[in-house]
């Protein structure tokens, strides 16, 4: 035994005693299931969605309207009956006038009942001179602020403003009157104020009832059509998205329509533009679809096939071991049926394996990052007693330096099992006398993790390296028995692990008869690489 096969023996080997970054005994990986999407993430009906949306702007800007169409029929409303006002006050001011130095004005009782014949509203009316005696009218009727009395109003214009009488909201209409046309300001002294022209108010001012009942009435114009329209508004967009909406309806019922077994793709142009994306994702999955069914019949075509030779030659042993007489003959004919039976077992959890392998992406199996030496270590002190069975010298070589860790992220148990087709595939095709080393190193240039195996057996032809990784493939004149599935799962972990695979003759092999063969897995780096300083 040499430096390589150092720790190996037919008994069980202790582990080293420092605690290993991955478990020495592989553990069942556990299923983690993907987190429940949240109920207020989840859509329940496109059409109540879109509807929702339609009729929710919809409905609160209608009140909205409301409100502004109340104001504009306000606004309306009073530019009629206000200029009625201005034209009343200008007529009033013209009765005001400047007798002997004092205002006087007051109207004939005719014009008195003309001012106030109005069957709807009650209207007042005031004439006050420059110091504010009254002239005419009615008394209780309140006068402008003095900041309301801007230069504006004492230029003539007429003013309007809202005010009240006894406790009735009213609109008021005013202005000044200059008693004095032809007054000129003397000239005066910086401190001493200016002196105005002597100014007379007119003021008519007239209750609201018109104003209201004409906006009262443009309101009911306007609303009043809406109450009916609203409704169509809401039956057309109803009517609109269930138009809208039916091509989902007939895309639902051509996929109900489908057989079981059709997983063609949908055509994207008998669907609407904006769920052609989700029409093409559906497409993607029809076709992974099918090619997973693809690869479920397929395997079990190839394992009914494989499994008929083991089975047939297990009923025929057994049926001559019934007919035999001669204990001797009974027990060779037993000693059939148990080979049969191993390489049937051995099939069977071939084949097992490789659909476990092959389902591994939709387990749910999160990697985690193992020491790879330890892991090869361990696999490797599995194969002793089968190596010492065949008189084979099986050996393990660990890393040059022991002190820089060789980590990869993935599942143990699947390494494993990659690992045990590798050692097995190289003991079956090494003859007796030859060896079997696997080494785990690190590429000298990337850095990357190496697991090679290498055996002294008869070699692969360069030709033969890439299909003898497909399924129940076997090289022409191999005498060795076996079912063509090692290498297989071999490749299927590998690409699981984002690993490189590739096969070479055996760099240190001296005979030309047996080249032998060296299967080198270059591994990627985990994603979180570990800290040597600690």
């Amino acid at each position: 035994m040499n430096e390589r096969d150092a720790g190996f023996t037919a008994e069980p080997v202790q582990g080293p005693s420092h605690v290993p970054m991955a478990p020495a005994t592989p553990t069942e990986p556990t299923y983690i299931p993907p987190n429940p999407e949240p109920d207020e993430n989840i859509r329940h009906s496109l059409f109540g969605e879109i509807l929702d949306w339609m009729l929710a702007p919809l409905l609160l800007l209608w009140p909205m309207s409301i409100a502004i169409t109340y104001l504009v029929a306000k606004s309306i409303a009073n530019q009629p009956f206000d200029d009625a006002l201005e034209d009343r006050v200008t007529v009033l001011g013209q009765q005001v006038r400047s007798v002997g130095g004092k205002a006087a004005g007051q109207l004939h009782p005719s014009g008195r009942d003309i001012l106030r014949a109005d069957d709807v509203d009650s209207v007042y009316y005031l004439l006050a001179g420059p110091d504010g005696e009254l002239l005419d009218g009615d008394r209780d009727l309140p006068r402008p602020r003095m900041d309301a009395a801007d230069e504006h109003a004492r230029s003539g214009a007429v003013e309007f403003r809202n005010d009240s009488i006894h406790g009735t909201p009213i609109r008021v209409a005013y202005t000044y009157v200059n008693l004095d046309p032809l007054h000129e300001r003397a000239v005066q002294q910086p401190l001493e104020p200016p002196h105005l022209p002597p100014l007379a108010l007119v003021q008519v001012a007239e209750t609201l009832d018109k104003r209201a009942h004409l906006a009262g009435e443009i309101i009911k114009g306007v609303i009043l059509p809406q109450f009916i329209i609203l409704p169509v508004i809401l039956a057309l967009v109803w009517f609109a998205l269930s138009r809208g909406l039916s091509p989902l309806a007939e895309l639902q019922q051509r996929i109900r329509a489908r057989p079981q077994d059709d997983l063609s793709p949908i055509d994207p142009r008998q669907v609407p533009e904006e769920i052609s994306p989700l029409v093409g994702s559906f497409n993607d999955m029809l076709e992974r679809l099918g090619e997973s069914v693809a690869m479920q019949k397929r395997f079990i075509a190839d394992a009914a096939h494989q499994m008929k030779t083991p089975l047939a030659g297990m009923r025929m042993q057994s049926e001559l071991a019934l007919r035999q007489l001669d204990p001797a003959e009974i027990h060779r004919s037993l000693e059939q049926l148990a080979k049969s039976s191993e390489s049937a077992t051995r099939l069977v959890n071939q084949l097992l394996a490789l659909a476990r392998a092959e389902n591994q992406p939709q387990a749910g199996l999160a990697f985690a990052e193992i020491d790879l030496p330890l892991l090869a270590r361990e696999t490797v002190q599995d194969w002793v007693q089968a190596s010492f069975a065949g008189e084979i010298d099986l050996g393990f070589e660990p890393p040059a330096n022991d002190n820089e860790p060789v980590v990869i992220a993935g599942q143990p148990l699947m390494l494993r099992e990659l690992l045990s087709n590798l050692i097995d595939n190289a003991l079956r095709y090494t003859p007796a006398g030859g060896s079997v080393t696997v080494r785990v190193r690190r590429d000298a240039a990337t850095g990357r993790a190496l697991l090679e195996v290498e055996d002294t057996g008869p070699g692969i032809a360069p030709n033969e390296r890439e299909r003898v990784f497909e399924r129940f493939y076997r090289i022409l004149g191999s005498n060795t028995e076996g079912s063509g599935l090692g290498l297989a799962i071999v490749r299927e972990i590998a690409q699981q692990h984002g690993a490189e695979i590739d096969i070479f003759n055996n760099p240190r092999s001296q005979s030309m008869r047996f080249p032998g063969s060296l299967f080198r897995l270059t591994f990627p780096p985990p994603v979180h690489e570990p800290d040597d300083a600690t």
